[in-house]
């Protein structure tokens, strides 16, 4: 009996201590950014300009603006969680073969931007990107994408500002119910810093939304995507890729069927 409970102490003890660091340390568990010193050149196909924004003393962004000849619009795009433009700047070339200006950012920690994390600096960030766009776009002719991490911050500004539509590649519904499902002996809700609940911002947005996860995500379940399905208004659309994993929905015809129909 005495091994039994001096063993419950043991495990309690070991709950506790994996929770508290699971509290400290969530963003090294949660991001995985790479760092780029500000003098990295990029080796980005066509014509891009490097953008660097100071929403604050403290911060700075760095955004690549790609450019077209006569573009049909202005994709603004939120990447993925781990690396940095180095690696996902390469995603602006697609968009741009469909005659679109694209504008993607790293987040604070990520590649050249700097600053402290939070879930407010995120929207913070994205907005001072946005009314950057402002000043050489009308809002009809931007498009707002998110993707996994990304569509998070996406969510949250297109329900704050218009925009002409919102795209959403391999989605989550809200960061708690996310991580539950990973995390499922620890009191997850009450211990993240971050939500990133679109299942509660999508309604507010009245621009088409137009949702594209694959039926075999290893990082974000699809039935995780599937519960922003009933959210979604007449005017937008929700594509299961049949087979489509987390990283690999653009070699999928279907997927450039959706976008090509979506970027017409």
């Amino acid at each position: 009996m005495k091994f039994l409970l001096n063993f419950f102490y043991f495990f309690l003890a070991l709950y506790l201590l994996v929770t508290i660091l699971l509290y400290f340390f969530q963003n090294r568990i949660i991001f995985f950014p790479e760092k780029l010193s500000i003098d990295y050149r990029f080796s980005f196909g066509g014509d891009f300009e490097e953008i660097f924004l100071q929403p604050d003393a403290n911060t700075t962004l760095h955004a690549p603006h790609f450019f077209v000849e006569k573009p049909k619009g202005v994709i603004l795009y939120f990447h993925g969680n781990a690396g940095c433009l180095k690696d996902w700047g390469h995603v602006a070339e697609d968009f741009v073969k469909l005659d679109y200006d694209v504008l993607i950012t790293d987040f604070r920690g990520y590649g050249k931007s700097r600053g402290a994390v939070s879930e407010k600096a995120f929207y913070e960030d994205a907005q001072a990107v946005y009314n950057f766009l402002l000043e050489k776009y009308d809002a009809s002719q931007i498009t707002i994408y998110g993707r996994s991490l990304g569509t998070g911050v996406a969510v949250d500004l297109a329900s704050k500002n218009v925009a002409k539509q919102l795209i959403l590649e391999s989605p989550f519904s809200n960061f708690a119910t996310l991580a539950s499902s990973r995390y499922k002996i620890f009191p997850v809700k009450f211990l993240l810093k971050y939500q990133f609940e679109s299942n509660l911002k999508l309604p507010k947005i009245n621009h088409p939304i137009h949702i594209l996860h694959g039926t075999n995500d290893e990082v974000i379940p699809y039935s995780n995507a599937l519960q922003l399905k009933p959210i979604l208004k007449n005017n937008s659309s929700f594509t299961a890729i049949e087979n489509g994993g987390h990283n690999n929905l653009a070699t999928f015809k279907i997927y450039w069927e959706k976008i090509n129909s979506i970027l017409k």
